[in-house]
């Protein structure tokens, strides 16, 4: 039986294996197991004294220090929710730079005086924790010998636990500081960034009318793209396991032109598999709501329902991790990279961004009244002011290896960060702009004195499934977001640009507010020079347009292509300052997050490069070199045939001759790379490092990959042992 029968067999086997799975929820309602494994409202309630219950769920929703006192009242009840729940051990869980989690696990193992064994978990072991820091990525804040960082607990986001074969562990989400207090991760300056926002747009609700609003936070929710692969032809692509991402694979005959995956029936065994992850979600209480095939094959989504940003991002990567392990257990390969599969759609995670206050309102609902219809159009506006002013920030944020691979593909947003509208949205901005009067005949109109309006319906346009930064209703969906990405960092930064301009407008309103008596002509006066500022960062045509990309550059938007071009725009003058000046990173915070991103890349790439030698040398080669000599054979046996057409023995020999070029071109093309890549110890600089690896490595892979792609399409199954994309998209 040959290597490709034999994984046939094992497919099949999963196939019927998958129906004997996902039995724990049948015939339940989900309301019966979500959040048990998260210490939630109904925990918190349970296992807290009342005082301590009220003090917690006070400081979650306004803010403010946790005591001592309350610390150790909240540790005895996670503790006793925690031991009923099975756990032994518990976990400071934090987002250190390396864009994964991180964990230390302790048991609750203690000792009594009087040397009993108990279980034991105190106030300070939930405040702060202390794990080695020197071997995470700190761009230059820590030395490799000062070891010492903390974590402190995040009690807005709840505690939970995860379940392994055979234990369960308390995960408490946590930030990470080094030892002299400079940012290790990407949950601080999210907290930060959700205080900063929160402040500020709570002084603007307060000039509208809106006494009682406490807080303002950033909602999100996430769609998260994946692709899944049987495990048998995952761990036969060493591509896959190093990188995630193929490094080679010819063009299957058939791969999305037909359409006919996307929202198609879904096959039972990944069914099996998303009613296996959905079940450890729910348990967790991450509120997971969609299900469906993608565009490509073998690709699909989950979506979640909003949340408080700082929640929806702590989920996401609980979600990122619980699918892997679940892939796992059903024999399939969960990718989260961003172009696993050249020549089909890659993945995103497109991250849906709004405000909303201490009452629940959503701040860019547009509302049915002038007051709402006024207090919309100044969160929206600066909303776009911001994204048009730190548009180069902005990308930034979405800059990796793998997401070069997707960004600017007719398949996902360009590199150029514009804003998408629709049309009643363009036409009011516009009409506002110039005092025309807007006339709907079934929208009640709004007469503000200087401009009338109708009220603006959520659903007023199509959707561009092409702009970067699109309004959907009532949210802005930033797209650019890679699969695999935490979108800590992109939503931090929405933050901080969004509490910047609302500041400026703050400023404005009140200026205008001492000229003009009558509030909404105060509050048109601040908005309209915002409509004319940002005319050129809107677009409400076809992003994928090559005419788009010369049209942007006329309208001076910027357009940085690759990563190690993008990553300069974190440590610009404007950038570094926006964090400084609202205390969300000092500039020697940015100038090392840049230098951690920047060693990434380079190390991503290199490390790409360095599998790809790997698997060109020591399995397609051979594979060819097999396959020559075996096609060679039968040419010259052919000629020992009596009677064989002299026309047909040519033939056979220039299908030899060309096959033979293309060993020849691979031999050459292993050469330059490696020659290439034995140049990069002399390069010193990061910067240009980086730039060698973009401008010099990648282009000599791609290179390389087109010949090894040639020679799969000529080479016979039975010699070619790297599992192809035919199979990995279609049988599984």
């Amino acid at each position: 039986m040959s290597d490709r029968e034999i994984i046939i067999s094992e497919i099949t086997n999963q196939r019927e294996l998958c129906q004997t799975i996902s039995t724990e929820m049948k015939g339940k309602p989900i309301s019966d197991i979500y959040g048990i494994d998260s210490f939630n409202d109904e925990a918190m309630k349970k296992y807290l004294p009342y005082k301590a219950y009220e003090a917690l769920k006070k400081i979650i929703k306004e803010g403010g220090r946790v005591d001592p006192t309350l610390a150790e009242e909240v540790a005895q009840g996670l503790k006793e929710w925690a031991i009923d729940r099975g756990a032994t051990h518990f976990t400071h869980w934090f987002h250190p730079m390396t864009g994964l989690t991180a964990e230390k696990h302790d048991s609750f193992l203690s000792f009594s005086k009087e040397g009993k064994v108990i279980e034991r978990f105190s106030g300070s072991n939930l405040i702060q924790g202390e794990p080695d820091a020197s071997s995470f990525p700190s761009g230059g804040l820590r030395s490799t010998f000062e070891a010492r960082g903390y974590t402190a607990w995040d009690p807005t986001s709840p505690a939970f636990l995860t379940e392994g074969v055979n234990g369960t562990t308390l995960c408490i989400p946590c930030v990470f500081l080094s030892y002299t207090g400079e940012v290790l991760d990407k949950k601080a300056p999210l907290l930060r960034s959700i205080d900063r926002l929160s402040e500020v747009a709570v002084k603007i609700l307060h000039l509208f009318g809106n006494k009682k609003i406490t807080r303002v936070y950033s909602t999100v929710g996430p769609e998260q793209e994946y692709f899944l692969v049987d495990k048998a032809y995952y761990n036969r692509r060493p591509d896959l396991i190093i990188t995630g991402r193929t490094l080679f694979g010819a063009k299957p005959p058939k791969g999305q032109e037909m359409e006919d995956h996307y929202f198609g029936s879904i096959r039972e065994r990944i069914l099996a598999f998303m009613h296996d992850s959905e079940l450890a979600l729910f348990k967790l209480g991450i509120p997971v709501k969609t299900r469906h095939n993608e565009v490509a094959p073998a690709q699909f989504e989950i979506a979640p329902l909003y949340e408080d940003c700082n929640v929806a991002t702590d989920h996401n990567q609980t979600l990122m991790e619980t699918l892997k392990k679940v892939a796992n257990r059903h024999n399939l390969a969960l990718l989260l990279h961003e172009k696993p599969f050249l020549g089909i759609n890659g993945s995103g995670k497109h991250n849906n961004w709004s405000m909303a206050d201490s009452e629940g309102n959503n701040l860019l609902e547009p509302g049915k009244t002038p007051h709402q219809n006024l207090q919309f159009l100044a969160f929206l506006m600066a909303t776009i002011k911001a994204v048009y002013k730190y548009s180069d920030l902005l990308r930034a944020t979405v800059a990796t290896a793998g997401n070069d691979h997707r960004l600017g593909a007719n398949e996902a947003p360009p590199a150029i960060i514009s804003v998408f509208l629709g049309e009643q949205l363009t036409n009011i901005l516009n009409n506002l702009e110039t005092n025309k009067k807007t006339d709907y005949s079934d929208k009640a109109i709004i007469d503000l004195g200087i401009s009338k309006m109708p009220a603006i319906s959520r659903d007023n346009s199509d959707r561009n499934r092409t702009s970067p930064f699109a309004f959907t209703g009532n949210k802005f969906e930033f797209r650019a977001v890679g699969s695999s990405h935490s979108i800590a960092m992109a939503n931090y930064t929405l933050n901080v640009i969004v509490a910047d301009i609302l500041n400026e407008f703050y400023i404005a309103l009140e200026t205008n507010l001492k000229k003009e008596k009558d509030f909404n002509k105060a509050v048109l006066k601040t908005i309209i020079p915002l409509i004319t500022e940002t005319k050129p960062v809107r677009f409400e045509g076809n992003n994928y347009d090559p005419a788009w990309e010369k049209e942007a550059k006329r309208r001076g938007l910027p357009n940085k292509k690759n990563t190690p071009e993008s990553l300069k725009d974190l440590v610009s003058k404007k950038n570094k300052e926006v964090f400084a000046k609202l205390n969300v990173l000092s500039e020697v915070e940015s100038e090392s997050i840049y230098t951690i991103l920047l060693e990434q890349y380079i190390k991503v790439v290199n490390f790409e490069a360095e599998t790809a030698l790997m698997m060109a040398k020591t399995i397609v080669l051979p594979s060819a070199v097999k396959y020559q000599s075996v096609i060679s054979k039968s040419v010259k046996n052919l000629g020992l045939i009596k009677g064989i057409d002299a026309k047909v023995i040519k033939k056979e020999s220039e299908m030899i001759a060309a096959y033979s070029t293309l060993v020849a071109e691979l031999y050459e093309k292993i050469g330059k790379l490696e020659a290439t890549l034995d140049r990069r110890e002399k390069i010193k600089d990061e910067d240009e490092k980086a730039d060698f690896y973009c401008k010099e490595v990648l282009p000599l892979m791609s290179d390389l990959r087109e010949t090894v792609d040639a020679l799969e399409e000529q080479t016979g199954d039975e010699y070619w042992s790297l599992p192809k994309y035919r199979e990995m998209l279609f049988v599984y």
